[in-house]
């Protein structure tokens, strides 16, 4: 099929149903039309699709569609059955996709943060070369257990940068070098932190404080950066698809990712709000955070392995997202 052709005789057809779809009222007659149009439009969007699969052209009228269709079915807000589904399908399938990347960044940090205790706390000089003895001494007995006063002010400051950080680690995957050094900078500070409270004898204050919210609210952030990580990687190697497409799919669904982990880093801030700074006792806090922790993780893995058998992505579905056409290989 010449597509060249096909275009200059069907374009003023597409044209005229993005001028109906796109004006706030309609007439009946207009009504009408709008409904054939968009039947006549449909039928072309396949035979471009089997015929002459040109991207752009399949890209264009894949959108002119989506919104004649909103506009014959009425838009309308988010119902509750698209939040279910984005609960209970797409945030668990995007979350099981990169699984085993956060597990491997989860390691990578925790390992990063032992070594740079360790260094803190057996190298001579490196502790004076941070802060005076002074300085360490009302670190340690003070300004550590002090930083976490409990309140819903605390816990909405908490959430607010936590949620930005991870924001920022997927909003920067694409460069790879963005979200590495976040998680780098992160595991180095906790591991400093603990070589501090270690050196003076106050590692168990360190856990009691840093676990309840920590388990969670790290987990939150390794997830972010391996989501960024993964966006960087869909770059380098997209995979047999266009490497436009690969950006667009996986970004989408790792927006997703970002959206999911809002929520959760809602959670850790609570306990860091109310459950850290807190006169429970310390084996009863951090059974808090454990608990929080593995009902993440299995809310990824029960409802994410089923979502992903399901053919689900965490991206968009095909008619909200714009058609794409097949890929050789």
């Amino acid at each position: 099929m010449d597509i060249d052709a096909f275009l200059a005789v069907r374009r003023p057809t597409w044209d005229r149903m993005d001028q109906l779809a796109r004006r706030s009222r309609l007439s009946g007659a207009e009504t009408d039309e709008l409904i054939r149009l968009y039947q006549s439009a449909a039928t072309d969007l396949s035979t471009v699709r089997s015929a002459a699969p040109d991207p752009d052209t399949v890209t264009r009228l894949s959108q002119s569609l989506a919104r004649a269709r909103a506009t014959i079915a009425g838009r309308h807000e988010p119902a509750w059955r698209d939040i279910t589904r984005f609960l209970m399908i797409a945030l668990p399938a995007a979350l099981y996709r990169i699984r085993w990347w956060t597990v491997a960044v989860t390691v990578v940090c925790v390992a990063l943060a032992a070594v740079s205790a360790w260094w803190v706390a057996t190298e001579p000089g490196v502790l004076d070369a941070m802060m005076t003895p002074e300085q360490q001494q009302e670190y340690v007995q003070n300004a550590f257990a002090e930083y976490y006063q409990p309140g819903a002010g605390f816990a909405g400051v908490v959430w607010t940068n936590n949620a930005w950080i991870a924001a920022l680690c997927i909003g920067i995957g694409i460069t790879g070098v963005g979200p590495a050094y976040i998680l780098l900078s992160n595991a180095l500070n906790i591991g400093a932190v603990a070589g501090l409270m270690a050196t003076h004898d106050s590692l168990g204050v360190f856990f009691s404080l840093i676990l309840p919210h920590g388990m969670l609210e790290l987990t939150s952030v390794f997830v972010a950066g391996a989501a960024g990580l993964k966006l960087c990687w869909a770059w380098i190697v997209p995979g047999g698809r266009p490497r436009a497409r690969a950006l667009a799919e996986e970004g989408r669904a790792l927006i997703t990712v970002a959206i999911g982990l809002v929520l959760a880093l809602f959670v850790s801030g609570m306990i860091e709000g109310f459950v850290t700074g807190s006169s429970l006792p310390a084996w009863l806090k951090i059974l808090i955070g454990a608990v929080a922790l593995a009902g993440f993780w299995a809310y990824t893995i029960v409802l994410g392995r089923r979502a992903v058998r399901a053919g689900e992505t965490g991206d968009l579905s095909e008619d909200e997202a714009g058609y794409t056409v097949a890929v050789a290989g």
